[in-house]
């Protein structure tokens, strides 16, 4: 966590955000032979992988697997070698795909007076806060908030709200102008059962009223197997994916989670 005193992150203003679209553009992510190398140490090797829009695609696997690795190459924050292919639905390549993410936490100083609404108008406007926030800017925060069943949160301080409010917070954020890919690192943890939950369902709502594709991280197995569609196990690479039945039924998975070596 940053030291007391340290100020609410303010998001980067959102270009178009008012231009929300009304669905996914894309029909999947092809990843072809994906690898991954640090300081001359392999981080993950030849990855194949394919995320399709209008379903939840699980990451599991243990510490160390290479599941935040493959999230930083499809964000474009590392260099990797191989093929992230964004296609539509006749096969051709997406142009101008949009991704959507949200971290495990936000780190900030708790005891900041800046409101939800606050911080979600830095995100929707290149005009700064303290100079007043507009209409047409309040009804942005207002709309993005309904989706995650948050409205009512407007105006409470950020640093006040629950673990699984303040995710739904970013899940808002997140989705404002709708992604094409929703990725979600992990977005639960130190989360309440409740609030889980809540997450959740409003994730699986999103999923099928804008057929997005959703890449998920967790190590929440039970939240994988009623939530996800697909799931891909990682271990440096991924060693197996399908649906939730076939992975956890493989010898892979019983490898990997039940196997001394494969413990975390």
């Amino acid at each position: 966590m940053r030291e007391r005193g340290t100020p609410v992150p303010v998001p980067a203003p959102v270009k178009g955000a008012s231009k929300e679209l009304s669905g996914c553009r894309l029909c999947r992510i092809e990843v072809d032979n994906l690898s991954v190398k640090r300081d001359g140490q392999v981080l993950i090797s030849d990855v194949n992988l394919h995320i399709h829009c209008g379903e939840l695609t699980a990451l599991i696997g243990t510490n160390g697997a290479g599941k935040t690795t493959l999230l930083r190459a499809l964000l474009g924050q590392i260099e990797y070698k191989g093929d992230i292919r964004h296609l539509t639905g006749d096969g051709r390549p997406a142009a101008a795909v949009r991704t959507g993410y949200v971290p495990q936490q936000l780190e900030f100083d708790h005891s900041s007076p800046v409101s939800v609404q606050d911080f979600l108008a830095a995100a929707f406007s290149s005009r700064p806060v303290f100079l007043g926030i507009s209409r047409k800017v309040r009804e942005m925060a207002r709309h993005a908030l309904m989706r995650t069943h948050s409205e009512h949160l407007a105006d409470r301080p950020l640093g006040a709200l629950s673990g699984g409010e303040l995710q739904r917070v970013l899940l808002a954020l997140a989705l404002t102008p709708q992604p094409d890919l929703l990725i979600l690192d992990e977005p639960v943890s130190g989360m309440d059962e409740n609030g889980l939950e809540t997450f959740y369902q409003t994730v699986n709502e999103l999923k099928k009223r804008n057929h997005m594709a959703i890449l998920l991280v967790s190590h929440d197995l039970d939240v994988v197997r009623r939530y996800a569609d697909r799931v891909a196990l990682m271990q440096g690479t991924v060693i197996e994916q399908g649906t939730p039945e076939r992975v956890f039924a493989s010898k892979a998975f019983e490898q990997v989670f039940y196997s001394r070596e494969g413990r975390e």
